[in-house]
C-alpha cells in the first residue's frame, strides 16, 4: 500500500511538473514556419531574423525553403495543405496560385484592416495578383515584369512594337551582326506569359468572368507574332527550348541584340561580361499594335496565412513585418526582387539599383494577368501544349484548338 502510495505521488508530482513545464514553454516565442523559393542574397533570412527579433519574443519566423521551380514548389505546398499540415503557418504563393488556392480554402482571406493598408500603399497590378472574387488572399511581397534589352551599339533607337523589332533583327543579320531576339520559347510557363503578355498587349484575354474563354482575334494576332519570330532569321536556333536563365546567357555572350526578360538581366550583364553590359540599354516592352500600350503578364510572390495554421494572428503580424518598405528596398536592391509598395520607387538607394525603375513602375500600373482561375495548373498545361514548338504554329488553327483545349482543362479543376 505504501508503496502505491508513494508510486502514487512519484506520478501526480512528475505530472505537474509537465503541465507546468508545458505552461512556462507556452509563453515562449511560437515558431512560425515561413515556406518559400530559395532566395539567395540572404535577404529573406535576415528580415526573418529582424521581424522575429522586433515581436518581443511573441515568435520567431523559421524559414523553409521550397525548390527553385515554381511548378515544384506548388506541388509540395499542395500536397502538405491537401493533408491539413498544420506545420506551415506562412506560404510564398506564386502569383498564379491565388485563385486556386482560394478556392480550396487552404488561406485565410486578409483581415479588413490590413486589406485596406495594403490597398492604400501598394501598386495595382501586385493587389491585383492577390485578389480573387474581390477579395484579397495572399499579401503582396514582391513582383515582376519583363523589359526590353537590347544593345544601343547596335539598335541606337529601340524599337516600339514587335513588327519593327523583327525587321530590325533581320536587317542586323542580313549585314552580319548579332542580331537574335532572346525570348522564352520552351515548353513550360515561360511560353504561357509570353503568349500572355501578347494577348493582353493586343487588347483582349484568354478567359473573361466565370471561367469564359475568349479566345479570339487578340490570340491570333499574338500567335502570328510568335510564329513569325520563330520562322524568321530573328530567332535564336535554340528558341523552342530558351527558358529565361538561357535567353540572359545568349544575350549576355554577345549572340544577341534583344532580349525579353525580367530586371535581373541586369546585374548578371555587370558580372558576366561588362563588354556587354556597357552597351546594354532597356525600354519598355514591344506593343502588339502601335495605338495600344503594352500589357505585360506580371509575376512575384504574395504570402499567404495557412487556414491549418495554429497562429494565424501572429502570421499575420509577421508577414506585416516581413512586407514592410524598408524590407522590401532591401529585397529589391541585395536581392532583385521588384517591390510592390509604390512609395519604395521613390527612394534614392532603390532608384540607383534599378535605373529603369520608372518602366517597371509603369508596367506594374498598366499590367496584365495571367488568367485567375482555380484551374490554372490545367490551363497553362492546355497552353504550352498548344504553341510548341513555336515554329510549327499555324494561327488559324491555334484558336480552335485553344479554345477547347482550355475548356477541356477548366472542366477537369487543378490537379497535382
Amino acid at each position: 500500500m505504501r508503496r502505491r502510495r508513494l508510486a502514487g505521488f512519484v506520478i501526480a508530482a512528475a505530472t505537474t511538473a509537465l503541465i507546468a513545464g508545458c505552461g512556462s514553454s507556452s509563453k515562449g516565442p511560437v515558431t512560425l514556419n515561413w515556406y518559400v523559393f530559395p532566395e539567395p542574397s540572404g535577404s529573406f533570412a535576415a528580415a526573418a531574423a529582424n521581424c522575429s527579433k522586433a515581436s518581443g519574443g511573441q515568435y520567431n519566423i523559421k524559414l523553409n525553403f521550397l525548390s527553385t521551380s515554381s511548378d515544384q514548389q506548388r506541388v509540395s505546398l499542395v500536397r502538405r495543405l491537401a493533408a491539413n499540415d498544420s506545420s506551415i503557418d506562412i506560404l510564398a504563393m506564386d502569383v498564379d496560385w491565388t485563385a486556386e488556392f482560394a478556392t480550396a480554402k487552404w488561406v485565410h482571406p486578409v483581415p479588413a484592416a490590413l486589406s485596406a493598408q495594403i490597398r492604400s500603399q501598394d501598386l495595382p497590378g501586385p493587389i491585383q495578383t492577390a485578389t480573387y472574387n474581390g477579395q484579397l488572399w495572399g499579401v503582396p511581397i514582391n513582383s515582376n515584369t519583363q523589359l526590353l534589352w537590347y544593345r544601343k551599339d547596335l539598335v541606337p533607337n529601340p524599337p516600339t512594337t514587335w513588327g519593327q523589332m523583327i525587321t530590325d533583327a533581320i536587317e542586323l543579320a542580313r549585314k552580319g551582326k548579332p542580331h537574335y531576339i532572346e525570348v522564352q520559347g520552351a515548353q513550360y510557363e515561360g511560353l504561357t506569359v509570353w503568349f500572355n503578355s501578347l494577348v493582353n498587349s493586343a487588347g483582349g484575354q484568354i478567359l473573361g468572368p466565370n471561367n469564359t474563354v475568349v479566345i479570339g482575334p487578340t490570340s491570333r494576332a499574338a500567335a502570328l507574332i510568335m510564329r513569325l519570330l520563330a520562322n524568321s532569321p530573328a530567332a535564336d536556333p535554340s528558341l523552342n527550348v530558351t527558358m529565361e536563365g538561357q535567353a540572359d546567357t545568349a544575350f549576355d555572350m554577345g549572340n544577341a541584340a534583344f532580349e525579353l526578360n525580367y530586371p535581373f538581366v541586369w546585374n548578371s550583364a555587370q558580372k558576366t561580361n561588362p563588354a556587354v553590359a556597357k552597351q546594354m540599354a532597356y525600354a519598355p516592352f514591344p506593343r502588339v499594335a502601335p495605338e495600344l500600350a503594352p500589357r505585360v503578364s506580371i509575376g512575384g510572390y504574395n504570402l499567404g496565412i495557412s487556414s491549418h495554421s495554429k497562429h494565424p494572428d501572429l502570421a499575420f503580424a509577421a508577414v506585416q513585418c516581413l512586407t514592410q518598405p524598408a524590407n522590401q528596398t532591401t529585397y529589391a536592391v541585395k536581392g532583385g526582387l521588384a517591390p510592390v509598395a509604390a512609395s519604395i520607387y521613390s527612394v534614392p538607394s532603390f532608384q540607383k539599383a534599378y535605373p529603369f525603375h520608372s518602366l517597371i513602375k509603369q508596367q506594374l500600373e498598366t499590367y496584365g494577368l495571367r488568367p485567375q482561375t482555380a484551374a490554372y495548373a490545367d490551363v497553362t498545361l492546355a497552353i504550352q501544349k498548344a504553341l510548341s514548338p513555336t515554329s510549327n504554329i499555324i494561327p488559324g488553327s491555334v484558336v480552335t484548338t485553344l479554345r477547347n483545349e482550355i475548356k477541356l482543362s477548366l472542366s477537369s479543376g487543378a490537379l497535382l
